[in-house]
């Protein structure tokens, strides 16, 4: 995630949206006192060889902490910080309401058919691999759902002021830097995007029964952002 001040504003991120290539070209545009969190080694020499500036403020000073972020640390048994695909409900808690309520917040979300196939390749990249079948069992897809729709709602209602579309990823871009009123356009680098080995159409790759068990699971993003198979 990031958190720009001179910007206002706060990028969640959900995972098989492009996200990690987001977060890397809106890192260009933080300062010294900005939240960057961090991604993977990999990722990192991407931004690194960019020359945009990498992890920071992301691990608050434990002077900081409240009595109720002691509590909420010793439930979740570990130390409070912002991390990569940080949920809104453990965000808010950590970051000042000010910040929180003024700041313009957004994320990324995709058609679920199409990020589950993503996700597929991502998680096996080689042969010999499972079939999607095997590979879709209900916890797969409830994780991907929760680092989905589970990042930017809280108790299930929409918790960011913006779900771009990955589907029109370019002009959502446009539309972010003419609203967050960047200087430069965001350009995004290759990060993650080469595993996938089968470009067919989504509808080409699922049968009825998986196209249903999909559906099962993601039925609030169906409703809420009016995808269909």
């Amino acid at each position: 995630m990031i958190i720009c001040h001179p910007y206002r504003f706060i990028f969640l991120k959900t995972s098989k949206t492009a996200g990690t290539s987001i977060e890397i070209a809106l890192s260009k545009f933080c300062g010294a006192s900005d939240v960057i969190t961090p991604i993977s080694l990999a990722d990192e020499a991407i931004r690194r060889d960019l020359g945009y500036p990498g992890p920071r403020n992301y691990r608050p000073p434990f002077a900081e902490y409240s009595s109720r972020d002691w509590a909420f640390a010793a439930a979740t048994l570990r130390r409070k910080e912002l991390y990569n695909h940080i949920p809104a409900r453990e965000a808010r808690r950590m970051i000042e309401p000010a910040v929180w309520g003024a700041y313009f917040k957004f994320c990324f979300e995709r058609n679920p058919w199409d990020r589950i196939i993503s996700q597929y390749y991502w998680r096996c990249p080689t042969e010999p691999r499972p079939s999607l079948d095997e590979f879709m069992t209900r916890k797969v897809l409830e994780r991907l759902d929760r680092k989905g729709f589970g990042i930017y709602t809280i108790r299930g209602k929409v918790a960011v002021d913006r779900v771009c579309r990955f589907e029109r990823l370019q002009e959502e871009l446009e539309w972010l830097r003419a609203h967050l009123g960047l200087p430069e356009p965001l350009v995004l680098p290759s990060a993650k995007g080469s595993f996938r080995a089968d470009r067919r159409p989504y509808r080409e790759v699922f049968d009825e029964g998986q196209r249903r068990r999909v559906a099962e699971v993601f039925g609030r993003e169906l409703a809420l952002l009016g995808y269909e198979f």
